[in-house]
C-alpha cells in the first residue's frame, strides 16, 4: 500500500493567499469578532469553532453513544443495506468503474460510514491491479485526526479489501478550496488521479437580465458528446448541507464541478420530522452534545489568543426546532453577564445574563424544500434511498444538460409580478436547448424521414415547423417580411391531427407537404433557418430593451404563445418518438439511465394509500382566467400586464361551477391493475394500449430508453385512451371525473414541480403516484401524467376564439376530443403549473401521454 497521501489545498481558499494553518485561524479570528459585535441576542459564533481536533473526537461519541441523534444511525443503516446498490446506480451511465475516477468526500469524519461505500467500490473491480482505478479523498480540516482516521481505515478489515483497487487519501482544507482545487484542474498534477482531469466548471448562473444584450443570450448548447475527463463522485453526508442558510445551500451546490453524463453527488438530507425528536436528537440525556458543544467555546478563545477567554462557567448549551423554517438553532446562553476584551477586537464584548449566541444551525427538508433546492442547484435526482423509520434520505444527484428553473426564479422580466406573464430570454434559451437536445441528439438521421406514429408528419417537419411558426408571428407582429427561405412557411406552418379511424381524414387546415424525402428541404437548410429566426427573436428583446418596441400586451401575447407552442411540440415529439424506443430513437444522453431493478423494488414497497378513495364536495370550482384577447388592442389596458397571466384561448374567461359532492380515487390507473384488467374482464373488449409492447408473449412499457418488463412499470399509471380507460371505470363501479371534478382534486392534493411533481424532466419516464400519503394531508403528484376527464372539448358561453391562432381551439370542437389537465414528464413547468390549462386529444387517439382516475357518485 503507498504512503498515505495528503493534498493541502488551503492555498485555494477564499479567505487565503498562501497555503497554512495561520491564514485559516486568522480568518476563523476575525469571524468570531464579526459575530460577536453584533446587537443582544444576535451574536453569533461560526460553527467551525466546533470541529477542532478535540471536537470530532467528542462528535464521535454523538455518533456512538446517543442514539437520541438518529441522523448517523440512519444514514448508516441505509448505506449498510444499500451501498452496493448505491455504487451500481452511481456507476450506471459510464457501465462500470473508468480508469481514474476519483470520489471525493467533503468533511470526511471518522469515515465509519463510509467505509460501506469504499467497500462497495471494490466489488466493482474484479481484481486488484498495479495502476489503481479508484481514489478516494477524505476532505476535512484538522490534518492531525485526518491523518488518525484515514490510517484507522486502512488498518481495518475494509482497509485491506481495498489494496489495488481503490487509493485512500486526504485532502486538506475547507469545502471551498477542495472544490476550487478541482476546478483548476489540481488532480491532473502529478502523482494525483492520474492526471485524469482537467479543468471543470461549476453550473452556469443566469445573466439576471430579461432583456440583455447579444452578447448574454448565447443559446444554451447540449452538452458535447466525447468528453475525456474521468469521472468524479462527490459525497456529503451527515445532513452537512443543513447547516446553510435557504438560497445559500444551492448556491454552494451550484458550484459543485459536476459534468453531465458521469459525475455525481451523494447527498443526505434530514427530513422535516417533529419538534420533539428534533430536539432531542441535538441534546441527548447523556450530555454528549453539550460536551461538544462547550468545547467551541474554547476553540473560539483559541482563535482569538486565549483558551479560557471564554469560561465555560459563564455559558450553557440551550437549543430549540423552529417548525415554521423547518430549522434546529444551537445557542450557547450566558449564565452571568460578563465582559471579554480581545485584543483584534475594537472595543470590550459585554454578554448579558440570559444572552443567547447561535454557533449553528441545521435546515431540514421537507418534500418541497428539497426539490426546490435541487431545482435551483442545477440538480437532478437520479435516486433516492430512505431509512426504515422514514427520517432521512441519500439522494444520487447529477448536473443533467438541462434543468427548467422554479417559476418565481429571478429571470422573470422586471416588474412583472405574475408566473404565467411574459417570458424571458432566458426562458426562451432553455426551450431552445429542450428542443435541440431532442431533435439533435435523440433523433438518428435515419429517422427523420420516418413517422414512428402514423396520424403525425415525419420528424423532419417538426424541425422546421417550429421556427416556421415562431418567424410566421413575429412578421405579422412586425409588420416585417418572412425570414428566408420564405417558401418555408407554405411547407412548415402547421402539422396535422388527422381521424383515429381514417388517418386519410383531417378536419382542419394543415399545410401541404412534400410526399417524396427529396423534396422535403435538407436539414442543414432548417437548421439554419432556425439559427435566424433564433436571432431575429434575440433582436425583438434587445429591441424591447432599448425602447425601439413597445412592449404591449400583443407584444407579450406573441411570446408567450410561441414558446407554449414550442414546450407542446416537444412532447408531441416525444410521444412520437417513444414509439421508436429501442429500435432508433436514441435514449436521452447525459442523463443517467434508470437501474429498473432497485427502482422496481422501491416502487412496489412504497406505501399506499390507507384508503383507495377520497370524498370531495360539495364545492364550487373556478376554471380559466381573464385574459380576452380584445384587450391587447384597448387603448386603456394594452399596456397594463406587470399582473397579467396569459392564457390560450379556452382557458378564458374565468367561470365558476358547481360541483356535487364525489369520491375519486387518489391515484391513477396503474398498468398493473391494467394490466390485470386486459388479461381479465375486459379479455376482448379493450385495445392493446400503444404505450405497452408485446415482446415475444412478453408484455413490456414503452420507455425513451427502450421497452421494459411491466413488472417494472406496475406501479405507474397507464397510458392509454378514453375509451380504454371509460370502460375499465365503468366495469369498477365508477367513472372519469369530468374536469370541474379533476380540477378540485388537484387544487386541493397536488404538489406541483417545486413539490416535487414529475414534470418538466424530472424523469424521463412515468413514475408512481404519490398523492394519499399519511403526510401533508395527502399532497403529493400523479405520476407524471395528463389525465383524461369525461368533458367534452367544445365550446362554451364566454368563450372566444384567438385572433392570433383562430384554429388552436376551435378546429377541434367536433364532439370527438376529451379534456386533459395536469401534465407529464416532458410537459414544461409554466404549462403544467397553470390551472387553467386545457389540453385535449380525441377520446380514441392511443399515443398521448395520458391515463385516468375513477371517480364516484355519491
Amino acid at each position: 500500500m503507498n504512503t498515505l497521501q495528503i493534498v493541502d489545498v488551503r492555498s485555494y481558499d477564499k479567505f487565503s493567499s498562501a497555503s497554512s494553518s495561520s491564514d485559516t485561524a486568522s480568518d476563523t479570528q476575525s469571524q468570531i469578532i464579526r459575530g460577536l459585535m453584533a446587537a443582544m441576542n444576535e451574536k453569533t459564533l461560526p460553527t467551525v469553532i466546533l470541529y477542532d481536533e478535540r471536537g470530532l473526537r467528542l462528535y464521535d461519541n454523538i455518533t456512538t453513544k446517543a442514539p437520541e441523534y438518529y441522523l448517523f444511525g440512519a444514514e448508516e443503516q441505509i448505506l449498510q443495506d444499500n451501498a452496493n446498490q448505491i455504487v451500481d446506480v452511481m456507476h450506471k451511465h459510464t457501465g462500470g468503474v473508468v480508469s481514474g475516477e476519483v470520489v471525493l468526500e467533503l468533511g470526511a469524519g471518522a469515515l465509519r460510514k463510509t467505509s460501506h461505500i469504499l467497500h462497495a467500490l471494490t466489488n466493482l473491480v474484479p481484481v486488484s491491479t498495479p495502476v489503481v482505478p479508484i481514489t478516494y479523498y477524505a476532505l476535512d480540516l484538522e490534518e492531525r485526526e485526518l491523518k488518525r482516521t484515514l490510517m484507522e481505515l486502512r488498518e481495518s478489515a475494509v482497509g485491506s479489501t481495498l489494496v489495488g483497487k481503490v487509493e485512500v487519501q486526504g485532502m486538506l482544507g475547507t469545502y471551498d478550496a477542495g472544490l476550487k482545487f478541482i476546478k483548476d484542474g489540481g488532480l491532473q498534477e502529478p502523482g494525483i488521479a492520474d492526471g485524469a482531469f482537467t479543468r471543470r466548471d461549476s453550473s452556469p448562473d443566469s445573466t439576471g437580465s430579461s432583456f440583455p444584450d447579444s452578447s448574454d443570450t448565447e443559446m444554451t448548447s447540449p452538452s458535447t458528446p466525447g468528453n475525456s475527463q474521468a469521472p468524479l463522485h462527490l459525497l456529503f453526508l451527515g445532513s452537512s448541507l443543513g447547516n446553510f442558510k435557504r438560497k445559500e445551500d444551492a448556491k454552494f451546490l451550484r458550484a459543485f464541478p459536476l459534468e453531465p453524463g458521469r459525475d455525481t453527488l451523494l447527498l443526505g438530507l434530514d427530513h422535516d420530522n417533529g419538534r420533539k425528536e428534533i430536539e432531542l436528537a441535538y441534546n441527548d440525556p447523556q450530555g454528549h452534545t453539550r460536551d461538544f458543544i462547550l468545547n467551541g467555546l474554547k476553540a473560539a478563545g483559541r482563535a482569538l489568543g486565549d483558551e479560557a477567554m471564554f469560561a465555560e462557567q459563564n455559558w450553557e448549551y440551550v437549543n430549540t426546532y423552529n417548525e415554521s423554517k423547518r430549522c434546529h438553532e444551537a445557542y450557547y446562553r450566558c449564565t452571568h453577564t460578563h465582559n471579554i476584551n480581545p485584543s483584534m477586537a475594537p472595543k470590550p464584548i459585554q454578554f448579558l445574563e440570559g444572552e443567547l449566541v447561535n454557533m449553528e444551525i441545521s435546515y431540514k427538508f421537507s418534500e418541497s424544500d428539497t426539490y426546490t433546492l435541487f431545482t435551483e442547484a442545477n440538480l437532478r435526482p437520479i435516486q433516492r434511498w430512505t431509512d426504515n423509520t422514514g427520517r432521512y434520505s441519500l439522494w444520487l444527484l447529477e448536473r443533467p444538460p438541462f434543468v427548467f428553473p422554479l417559476l418565481d426564479s429571478p429571470s422573470a422580466v422586471p416588474a412583472h409580478i405574475t408566473k404565467f406573464g411574459i417570458p424571458s430570454i432566458e426562458d426562451w434559451s432553455n426551450m431552445w436547448t429542450v428542443w435541440d437536445f431532442v431533435t439533435q441528439r435523440m433523433i438518428p438521421p435515419a429517422m427523420l424521414f420516418q413517422k414512428p406514429i402514423d396520424l403525425r408528419h415525419i420528424c423532419l417537419f417538426y424541425l422546421g415547423h417550429i421556427p416556421t411558426f415562431l418567424d410566421i408571428h413575429l412578421s405579422r407582429l412586425l409588420d416585417e417580411p418572412h425570414t428566408e427561405p420564405q417558401e418555408f412557411k407554405y411547407i412548415f406552418e402547421r402539422g396535422i391531427d388527422p381521424s383515429v379511424d381514417d388517418p386519410t381524414q383531417c378536419n382542419h387546415p394543415h399545410s401541404v407537404v412534400p410526399t417524396k424525402d427529396d423534396d422535403w428541404p435538407p436539414l442543414h437548410s432548417i437548421l439554419a433557418f432556425q439559427i435566424r429566426v433564433r436571432e431575429r427573436l434575440r433582436k425583438v428583446y434587445r429591441d424591447i430593451a432599448e425602447g425601439r418596441i413597445s412592449l404591449t400586451r400583443k407584444v407579450a401575447r406573441v411570446l408567450f404563445m410561441t414558446l407554449e407552442h414550442e414546450g407542446l411540440h416537444v412532447e408531441t415529439l416525444l410521444y412520437m418518438l417513444v414509439q421508436r424506443a429501442g429500435t432508433g430513437t436514441i435514449p436521452p444522453p447525459d442523463f443517467s439511465p434508470p437501474h429498473w431493478e432497485s427502482l422496481a423494488m422501491q416502487w412496489q414497497t412504497a406505501p399506499k394509500p390507507a384508503v383507495a378513495t377520497v370524498d370531495i364536495g360539495p364545492s364550487t370550482v373556478t376554471l380559466g382566467i381573464n385574459d380576452m384577447e380584445a384587450e391587447d388592442v384597448d387603448p386603456a389596458k394594452c399596456c397594463d400586464f406587470a399582473d397579467h397571466i396569459f392564457g390560450w384561448d379556452n382557458e378564458s374567461p374565468s367561470r365558476q361551477a358547481e360541483v356535487k359532492a364525489f369520491r375519486i380515487e387518489w391515484r391513477p390507473v396503474t398498468n398493473g391493475e391494467f394490466y390485470e384488467f386486459y388479461k381479465g374482464s375486459g379479455q376482448g373488449k379493450i385495445k392493446f394500449p400503444a404505450s405497452w409492447e408485446d415482446r415475444n408473449g412478453e408484455i413490456c412499457v414503452r420507455t425513451l430508453y427502450g421497452p421494459v418488463p411491466i413488472k417494472i412499470a406496475w406501479e405507474w399509471p397507464v397510458l392509454t385512451c378514453y375509451d380504454n380507460l371509460s370502460l375499465y371505470a365503468n366495469v369498477k363501479g365508477g367513472r372519469i371525473p369530468t374536469e370541474m371534478e379533476l380540477r378540485l382534486f388537484f387544487d386541493k392534493f397536488s404538489y406541483g414541480y417545486e413539490g416535487g411533481a414529475n414534470v418538466g424532466f424530472r424523469n424521463w419516464h412515468p413514475v408512481p403516484a404519490t398523492t394519499g400519503g399519511s403526510k401533508h394531508g395527502g399532497k403529493g403528484h400523479n405520476g407524471g401524467v395528463w389525465e383524461w376527464t369525461s368533458t367534452v372539448f367544445d365550446k362554451y358561453d364566454g368563450f372566444v376564439p384567438s385572433t392570433l391562432y383562430p384554429g388552436y381551439s376551435a378546429d377541434f370542437f367536433d364532439g370527438s376530443h376529451q379534456v386533459v389537465i395536469g401534465g407529464s414528464y416532458a410537459t414544461m413547468p409554466r404549462i403544467s403549473e397553470r390551472r387553467s390549462v386545457r389540453n385535449w386529444y380525441q377520446r380514441n387517439y392511443p399515443y398521448c401521454w395520458t391515463s385516468a382516475r375513477i371517480a364516484y357518485d355519491v
